[in-house]
């Protein structure tokens, strides 16, 4: 079951989030998503700053993804699996919903940023239509740069 996620669930999102990203921590720059709070999600939530999809499976939340819209495009961040639940199609079954909810609103494109140093996630992207649209790096106060690709799907 995919549903929309609550202000009330933001400890779930965050269980996730911490779950999914955790293999990313020992980076030369680790995940923001690491630093992220439960309160901070809630109140983004609460807010409607941003919006969240819970993914359950026997009524055990197992993937989250967070999702901002405006008139014509839906950006994702924060796509996440629980390491023991992956590679059963959870993630692909969240993407599809997004885009469900994107045509249902109007919405022509779908967008997101991935690490180009995690060839795995832009090769997901791909799988299920989205392509890179601009390449760019990143450099953080420690002067290590990231580089990101932006990826895109119309709908």
């Amino acid at each position: 079951m995919i549903r929309l996620a609550k202000a009330e669930d933001a400890h779930l999102v965050h269980k996730i989030i911490m779950s999914a990203f955790e293999e990313y921590r020992n980076l030369d720059v680790p995940s923001g998503a690491l630093n992220e709070t439960v309160s901070s999600i809630e109140e983004s939530l609460r807010s409607r700053a941003e919006k969240a999809l819970l993914y359950f499976q026997d009524g055990v939340p197992l993937g989250t993804v967070r999702f901002k819209t405006d008139k014509t495009s839906l950006y994702f961040f924060r796509l996440a699996v629980c390491p023991e639940a992956r590679r059963k199609g959870i993630a692909k079954s969240m993407l599809s919903w997004l885009e469900n909810y994107a045509q249902e609103h109007g919405i022509t494109e779908i967008c997101c940023k991935v690490r180009m140093s995690i060839p795995e996630n832009i090769q997901l992207y791909q799988s299920v239509g989205y392509a890179v649209f601009k390449e760019e790096a990143v450099t953080f106060p420690n002067g290590v740069q990231l580089k990101i690709a932006s990826m895109k799907k119309k709908i």
